[in-house]
């Protein structure tokens, strides 16, 4: 029989179900028998004996709530009785040790990448378009249309079939509210003209302009951090010319962050074209030139410690933190042991971890760098009658994640085990193998946006609930958390981690087989389901309050 509940930590008084149980139920789990008190739904947590308030609600072994009212053993806990609550944290001296797993399958592997002249390796090969100010995006939008239906990187066009069949449907005077609107994959898609580029990005945003000059200022760099990605090759960049981002601090910017920066760069200034059509001509003939000499880079082997992972959730559940997330850790780990990088974010959600996270870092000045960012961004949402606490969406809730403590202490399984290199604020680069910390909010495309800025190579992106989300230079890597959601949208998901939650997997072997399609999605050997939908998703954020 499989297991129907979890006990996550020795230390915890909750009990995690991993099936829907019934009230009145006994279960057996460890030599204990548990009386359930109330319905408890899969994902959900209840309570090993009677709580009073004020008691400490523990799981994953730390803070997670305290109790605001009577809850009898086997009861359900909800945001009614329980709310949230986490540890202090301070910088203390440390002799974090680590072991490391395994690695001796994967030692001498390689992927097939890109290699750059500053010795990086992208996993992709992009032609990059971006716009200093959001006056320029419908010509980024004409452009768009123009290069990747005629190359041959547009989506299918079966979402075009559907509406001409409607139409056809309208003029014949049929019900189209019941009509079939099935339609068969027939349209060939355009083969590539430049093998190997594997597309043209777009950083279409909403700023540059209007806002504060420090939103300029950040906005500058994180688009200076995407020119420079090594996913890639190059960049062309559309500009109106009266812009708070000006051109010259774009370009000041990408050179203190990369001064032998070597990518073409093609610029073009609207108030000084002699038309639109003029502009957005010369644009694409330039940009055609380039592609042509772009496709000329190819695939060759890098080591796996060229790779870059960032780690992220959204959507998630109840099992994020005990199947999907620590898989992923686990992929971190070994990652880390291959002298790669992993990049974990999401400030927010590290609320109620950060001492762990504090007392695994190498260097006090990045201990106490850490201390400050997560202060400071939880001081600034409290001070516009947020915080922290309150991180957790309808959804979380809905699936299990009752306060932002039981949120983060799972969330932040991703990260895996190991001792952390580094604290970088948003938009700086990793530069340290090992496990770095980035400062971003909790936002899934804000996360991903900033993680990618950092030079993540390869997303990891963790779902319970299922979540379109993608990134216009970093691949982005679903994994569900459950087969029910691995098999209902099977059109977004990559790996499945339900094996775990059903007793058909351990941790580590499905970190070891998360790997190993990172492995194959960084060599271009098999596709993410974001990069087919061409799910480009870009958020800068503006350093306001957002979780």
């Amino acid at each position: 029989m499989k297991q129907r509940i979890l006990k996550v930590h020795t230390a915890d008084n909750v009990m995690v179900a991993l099936q829907s149980l019934q009230k009145g139920e006994t279960i057996h789990y460890q030599g204990k028998d548990y009386v359930l008190a109330a319905d408890i739904n899969a994902k959900h947590k209840f309570f090993e004996h009677d709580m009073q308030p004020g008691e400490k609600v523990i799981m994953y072994g730390v803070l997670v709530g305290t109790v605001q009212q009577f809850i009898p053993a086997g009861g359900l806990m909800t945001t009614d009785n329980v709310k949230h609550a986490a540890d202090p944290f301070v910088y203390r001296p440390s002799h974090y040790q680590w072991t490391a797993p395994d690695v001796s399958k994967f030692a001498g592997r390689t992927f097939n990448g890109y290699h750059r002249s500053d010795g990086r390796v992208g996993t992709a090969n992009y032609w990059l378009f971006i716009p200093t100010v959001f006056c320029v995006n419908r010509n980024l939008d004409v452009i768009r249309e123009a290069l990747q239906n005629k190359l041959g990187y547009a989506v299918t066009d079966k979402y075009k079939q559907k509406v001409q069949l409607l139409m056809e449907l309208y003029a014949q005077g049929a019900d189209i509210s019941q009509a079939d609107l099935s339609v068969k994959e027939s349209v060939v898609k355009t083969a590539r003209l430049f093998h190997n580029v594997d597309g043209i990005k777009f950083l279409n945003h909403q700023g540059g302009c209007g806002g504060t000059r420090q939103d300029a200022a950040v906005l500058g760099k994180l688009l200076a951090a995407y020119a420079d990605h090594p996913n890639v090759g190059g960049v062309t960049m559309m500009s109106l010319g009266c812009e708070n981002m000006q051109v010259q601090d774009f370009v000041n910017d990408l050179k203190a962050r990369n001064p032998h920066f070597d990518k073409p760069l093609y610029i073009f200034e609207q108030q000084q074209s002699q038309s639109e059509e003029q502009l957005v001509t010369a644009a694409i003939q330039q940009t055609f030139a380039g592609l042509i000499e772009l496709n000329k880079v190819e695939r060759r082997p890098a080591p796996l410690s060229q790779l870059s992972l960032g780690v992220k959730c959204g959507g998630s559940d109840g099992f994020s933190g005990i199947s999907a997330n620590p898989a992923v850790g686990y992929c971190s780990d070994l990652l880390v042991a291959l002298n790669g990088k992993v990049l974990l974010a999401e400030f927010p959600e590290l609320c109620g971890a950060e001492q762990d996270l504090i007392d695994r870092t190498r260097e006090e000045a990045a201990a106490k760098k850490f201390i400050h960012l997560m202060t400071a961004y939880n001081e600034a949402a409290h001070k516009v009658g947020s915080g922290f606490h309150m991180n957790p969406s309808p959804g979380n809730i809905k699936d299990g994640l009752i306060t932002d403590a039981i949120k983060s202490s799972g969330a932040v399984k991703k990260g895996g085990t190991s001792p952390v290199e580094d604290v970088l604020d948003y938009t700086e680069p990793a530069v340290k193998a090992g496990l770095n910390l980035v400062c971003t909010p909790g936002n899934d495309v804000e996360a991903t946006t900033g993680q990618a800025a950092s030079g993540a190579t390869l997303i990891l992106f963790t779902t319970g609930l299922g979540t379109p989300t993608g990134n216009p230079v970093c691949p982005v890597i679903k994994v569900a958390t459950n087969s029910s959601l691995a098999g209902r949208m099977a059109d977004i998901i990559d790996i499945n981690t339900g094996p775990i939650i059903d007793g058909d997997k351990t941790i580590a072997e499905m970190g070891e087989q998360i790997l190993e399609y990172c492995i194959k999605a960084a060599g271009g050997e098999v596709t993410p389901k974001a990069v087919l939908l061409n799910q480009d998703d870009f958020i800068p954020w503006k350093r306001g309050v957002s979780l």
